[in-house]
Order: structure tokens, then C-alpha cells, then sequence
């Protein structure tokens, strides 16, 4: 299995779920596939022998449902208590503080009289230190509630669902345990250095004595430190990236520099008539890009003419948008990755994602597997028995097809294009050979096997 570059090893899962990719490879659904619905699918398999229907009945599905609703009721009990006991919490805090506030005006108004400690002062303190030790008794007794209360959420997931989602697949597909868990923690790792989480990454890196080089992070740290910038609307750090990167973002057809220009122009234009000589001479920033943005820069231009009457109350307000910085922030985020040889989205979310759509099918087919009493029906370490539809959003690789076969082409198993232009499988190409000569199934043309060229999507 070969993992896209741009999605990391997380790529590899979209293939080995069976997801169609973009390109003319990409299949239609075929035999030898599963067509997955939320209840209902169709298994077609020449490993099953003859077409399984997976489906589920009117009741199975209310009782799913019902299954669901038991788990929802019991979650609802604990956001209700937790919203309960912060209110309670808050409102009894402030009544102590406020309770401590009087006793200690009290005490200092005693103590600058220089009078000694009345028997009502000391009647009253003692009262007072009573409360807080039953205010805390209080609280920490309504915490332990919750406490139990969160275990029954779990026990209702544990009574209303199956909990061995292990055993949907054999560990003989797996590596050995070691690399299971090197992935994972890489992937982990990898996860909160995209998310900005750098403190946390480092932390985990020295408890799982995970090596990893500065090669691999400094991506990851420029990124952040962009971003964080921009989140504060300080456009300097990105400006400087893009200037520096202007080529290789002129290679991607990236806006990017035109749009952080546009946003510090439209920073300018805030701040009034005081700032149009400012804004008049940063336009100068525009003229490279004024083939390809005519328009838009037209339209910041024209805006000039009620910089005196206050853009916000003229045709051009939406120029204010707080929308830009949200938008400047994805537009840098895609663009930077894409430079970077970086996936947008981790690839643990993707694969996470991935996951929570294919594992109901795959607990479907197990159900089938061992009904049907089907053993060694997943014997490949690359591909699923099943191909499972994950949508565009998870489409990283061209997937061919055998027109002959219906089968999904691997490594093992490559795509090979014949002199006509025709393309099969090697599988096929070996079961078409009639006294050391090809015919072409399509054409027909005949032609030399050693001819064929593996191709490669």
C-alpha cells in the first residue's frame, strides 16, 4: 500500500478502504464491491461465493435507534448535573467569599481600636470556619455524584453496544505490535504539532522516547507561529513567508500574497482619511498582480471615493468584514501545507474520520463472516474484503479497476497497458495468453504479453 505524500501514511487508509480517487482510473461500483447504506448494503463478492444482502429489518433499526436514545438520556442526566453543580458551585463560592469579606472588615475594624477579641467575634469565626468546611463537604459530595453518574454513561455505551470493535479483523492483517504502536504515537505526535499543541508534543515525544528530528517539526512550528500571528491580525510574519516563497506559490495558482496585500489595504482604509496617502502609496503592491485580480482590485480602489463619508455606511462595507481574517487563515493553511508536504487536516483526524465510517460496515461483515462461516475471507495485509464509499473529502489516490477481473489492481496484482492503449490487470493479461500470443479483449488486437507496460497512477 503506497500513501499519498500530501496526507502522510493516513492517505493509505483511503485506498485501503477501497475510496475511489480523482483521475480516469477512478472506478464506478463494481462487482466484488460493498455498496454501504447507514441500514442497509449490498454484498457482491466472488469470496462469499454467491451475493449476501446485509440488511437491516423495520425492529433492528428502531432498536438501534432505541439503543442510541438509552445512551443520549443517560448523557443528558450528566450535562444537566454538571450545569447544576457549576451554578451551585459559583453561587456558594461567591456567598462564602462574601460571608469572609464582613468577618475580615470586622476583624481589621477591631483591630485598628485596639479593643481585644469580643466572645460575639469569636462565636462568629468559629461559625464561619464551620460553613466553609461544610460548603467544601458539599461540593466535593456533588462531585463524587458526578462521578457516578459519568460511569453510567459508560456502563449504558457498554449494555447497548458492542465493545469488542477488535475483533472485526484478524491481527494476522497487523504488523507486530511494536510498529502498531510506533504508528500511532507518531501519528499522535504529528496530530498536536499541527494543532499548535507543541509543549504536549515534546512531552509525549520523552515519555514514549519517540525520536523525532528538528527536520520534522520546523514545518510544523513556522506554521504555528503564522498562524498565531495572523489570528492576532498581525499580517507581517505571513506577508514575509509569501514574498519569500512568491515562485513556488506562482507555480500553485495561489492568491495568497494578493490576498494578504488586500487585507492590509483594507486595514488602511479603516483607519480613515488620516491613512489615504498610506493606502494610496501601498497600491504600489498591486501592480503584479493586476492581470489576474483586475476586478478586485478595482473594487478596493473605487472605495477610495467614500473613504471621507466612513467605508462602513457605503457600497463598499463589506470590504470591513471580519470574514477576511478567517479566510486569510484557511487560504494560508491549504496554500503553506501544500508547500510544505503537508496534509491540511492530520493525518490521525483523516484516518479517526475514516474509521467511524467504516466501522459499522465492517462489524456488518463480520456478522456475515461468521454466519456464512466464511474463514480467510481478509487474507491481504493491503485492502479490506469490502470496499467502503468515505466520500469526496477522503479521496487521495487513483483506484483502477479490471474491467476483465472486477478486481481492484495492488502491487502485486499491477495495472498493465497493452500496445492498443487497453488496460487490464496482470492477472488478466497471464489468463489471456493463447500459445504465447495476446489478444486484446477490447480491440481485438493481437500483440506480444512481454509488450505490456506497467503503469503506475
Amino acid at each position: 500500500m503506497t500513501a499519498a505524500p500530501e496526507a502522510g501514511w493516513a492517505a493509505g487508509l483511503g485506498d485501503s478502504l477501497g475510496a475511489p480517487g480523482p483521475g480516469c482510473g477512478a472506478p464506478r461500483p463494481k462487482p466484488g464491491a460493498v455498496v454501504c447504506h447507514t441500514l442497509q448494503g449490498l454484498v457482491e463478492s466472488p469470496r462469499f461465493g454467491r451475493p449476501i444482502l446485509v440488511h437491516l429489518t423495520g425492529s433492528e433499526a428502531e432498536a438501534i435507534m432505541e439503543q442510541c436514545a438509552c445512551v443520549e438520556r443517560e448523557l443528558d442526566k450528566v450535562l444537566h448535573k454538571f450545569l447544576t453543580y457549576g451554578q451551585h458551585c459559583e453561587q456558594s463560592l461567591e456567598e462564602l467569599l462574601h460571608y469572609v469579606g464582613q468577618l475580615r472588615a470586622e476583624l481589621a475594624s477591631a483591630a485598628l481600636q485596639g479593643t481585644p477579641l469580643s466572645a460575639t467575634l469569636s462565636l462568629v469565626m468559629s461559625q464561619c470556619c464551620r460553613k466553609i468546611k461544610d460548603t467544601v463537604q458539599k461540593l466535593a459530595s456533588d462531585h463524587k455524584d458526578i462521578h457516578s453518574s459519568v460511569s453510567r454513561v459508560g456502563k449504558a455505551i457498554d449494555r447497548n453496544f458492542d465493545s469488542e470493535i477488535c475483533g472485526v479483523v484478524s491481527d494476522a492483517v497487523w504488523d507486530s505490535r511494536e510498529k502498531q504502536q510506533q504508528i500511532l504515537q507518531m501519528a499522535i505526535v504529528e496530530h498536536l504539532y499541527q494543532q499548535g499543541m507543541l509543549s504536549v508534543a515534546e512531552e509525549l515525544c520523552q515519555e514514549s522516547t519517540l525520536n523525532v528530528d528538528l527536520d520534522f517539526k520546523q514545518p510544523f512550528l513556522e506554521l504555528n507561529r503564522i498562524l498565531e500571528a495572523l489570528h492576532e491580525q498581525d499580517l507581517g510574519p505571513a506577508l514575509e513567508w509569501a514574498v519569500s516563497h512568491r515562485q513556488r506559490l506562482l507555480e500553485l495558482n495561489s492568491s495568497l500574497e494578493f490576498k494578504l496585500h488586500r487585507l492590509h489595504f483594507i486595514r488602511l482604509l479603516a483607519g480613515g482619511p488620516e491613512k489615504q496617502l498610506e493606502a494610496l502609496s501601498y497600491a504600489r503592491h498591486f501592480q503584479p498582480f493586476a492581470r489576474l485580480h483586475q476586478r478586485e482590485i478595482q473594487v478596493m480602489m473605487g472605495s477610495l471615493v467614500y473613504l471621507r463619508l466612513g467605508l462602513e455606511k457605503s457600497p463598499y462595507c463589506h470590504l470591513l468584514d471580519s470574514s477576511h481574517w478567517a479566510e486569510i487563515c484557511e487560504t494560508f493553511t491549504r496554500d503553506a501545507c501544500s508547500l510544505l508536504g503537508l496534509s491540511v487536516e492530520s493525518p490521525l483526524s483523516v484516518s479517526f474520520a475514516s474509521g467511524c465510517v467504516a466501522l459499522p460496515v465492517l462489524m456488518n461483515i463480520k456478522a456475515v463472516i461468521e454466519q456464512r462461516q466464511c474463514t480467510g475471507v481478509w487474507s491481504h495485509k493491503d485492502e479490506l474484503p469490502i470496499e467502503i464509499e468515505l466520500g469526496m473529502k477522503c479521496w487521495y489516490h487513483s483506484v483502477f479497476a479490471c474491467p476483465i477481473l472486477r478486481q481492484q489492481t495492488s502491487d502485486s496484482n499491477p495495472p498493465i497497458k497493452l500496445i492498443c492503449g487497453h488496460v487490464i490487470s496482470r492477472d488478466a493479461l497471464n489468463k489471456l495468453i493463447n500459445g504465447g500470443k495476446l489478444k486484446c479483449p477490447y480491440c481485438p488486437m493481437e500483440q506480444n504479453p512481454a509488450d505490456g507496460k506497467r503503469i503506475i497512477f
